[in-house]
């Protein structure tokens, strides 16, 4: 009995050979499948606990149960210091894969990746659902390394034309348009005054601190302007600010977890639209909020790691790519584990 490792060779391999393009409309179309099935397995808010100087990083654990199937169960380290001290992304994680009947390990790969590539594909998801179909113009608050797979994601559903950018580091802001060039778009730099005035998508990105927040200012946004909020991802951290939230259709993608720790704990639960998945059945029930601004509150939920995954091993057995390996100690002799096999 094997298990499926992808190592970061071959998730590289997997992306050059089938191209950035193909790996994200493959997980558009997976994610909007699982949004819209009627049995989509057990998503739990994840947990986990502060770590870090000060408690500003956090580790969390976030699990998917597929009864009869499968658990699928991601460790994420989020350390907003990683890029400009370590050099590492501020983002790291890993990705398992269980078999719900024996418990046995099926699959391990890398979680950063996926998680950025899930991230951007639902964001295009809410966006269709809310956002004008002739959207032209993308706004990105924070230029990290999210920013880049939502302007990917966003370009593959909406006719962009210019994407706008505003980072507090002028740096990142500036290197924006070559880490994006694959997208043939026209990227600028701009102040937050300009970009709000401008954009008819906005997507917030940014590390910014528990208790720093907003990094909008809400004054200059258009009336029909749709909003992905990505960042919020600890209590009391948070990117929009209160009253935009108060006079926008907010959908969150996963209640209870928004509410402790998206912008939407800023608000009550009397506040919120549908979750997201309610809005994908139901997709003319979204569309009747085009003409005035919405916010999609983007956590992050499990259930998109898992069809991550799943999108990752199908084109993994499509090419034959991945190592399988005896990484659980299974004896001979189930009841003597000195029993080698």
């Amino acid at each position: 009995m094997e298990t499926t490792v992808l190592t970061r060779q071959h998730v590289a391999k997997l992306v050059k050979e089938s191209g950035n393009d193909r790996f994200m409309d493959r997980m558009i179309v997976r994610l909007r499948e699982a949004f819209t099935a009627s049995d989509t397995g057990v998503t739990p808010a994840r947990d986990g606990f502060l770590r870090g100087p000060g408690d500003t990083a956090i580790l969390e654990w976030m699990p998917h149960h597929d009864p009869g199937r499968s658990i699928t169960i991601k460790t994420v380290a989020y350390t907003p210091s990683n890029p400009t001290t370590y050099q590492l992304p501020t983002i790291i994680g890993s990705l398992t894969r269980y078999d719900d009947v024996t418990g046995r390990l099926l699959a391990l790969c890398d979680g950063i990746l996926p998680t950025a590539i899930r991230t951007g594909a639902a964001s295009a998801i809410a966006s269709e659902l809310l956002a004008r179909p002739d959207s032209k113009v993308l706004g990105l608050v924070g230029a990290g390394a999210q920013a880049v797979t939502q302007a990917h994601a966003l370009s593959r559903v909406f006719p962009l034309e210019r994407i706008l950018v505003h980072d507090i580091e002028p740096a990142h802001a500036r290197s924006f348009a070559d880490r994006v060039d694959f997208l043939g778009l026209d990227v600028r730099v701009a102040d937050l005054a300009e970009l709000e005035a401008a954009a008819d998508i906005i997507c917030t990105v940014t590390s910014v601190g528990v208790g720093e927040g907003p990094v909008l200012s809400g004054e200059n946004l258009r009336p029909h302007v749709h909003i992905n909020a990505i960042g919020a991802d600890l209590i009391g951290k948070f990117e929009v600010p209160r009253a935009v939230l108060k006079s926008a259709f907010v959908t969150p993608d996963h209640v209870e977890q928004a509410l402790r720790e998206g912008e939407c704990q800023q608000l009550g639960a009397d506040d919120l639209g549908p979750d997201l998945m309610t809005l994908c059945a139901d997709p003319r029930a979204a569309a009747r909020h085009r003409e005035e601004m919405t916010v999609f509150d983007s956590t992050g939920f499990a259930l998109e790691d898992h069809v991550a995954l799943d999108v990752l091993l199908e084109l993994a057995e499509e090419a034959g790519i991945g190592d399988r390996i005896q990484v659980e100690h299974l004896p001979d002799d189930a009841l003597n584990p000195y029993s080698f096999q």
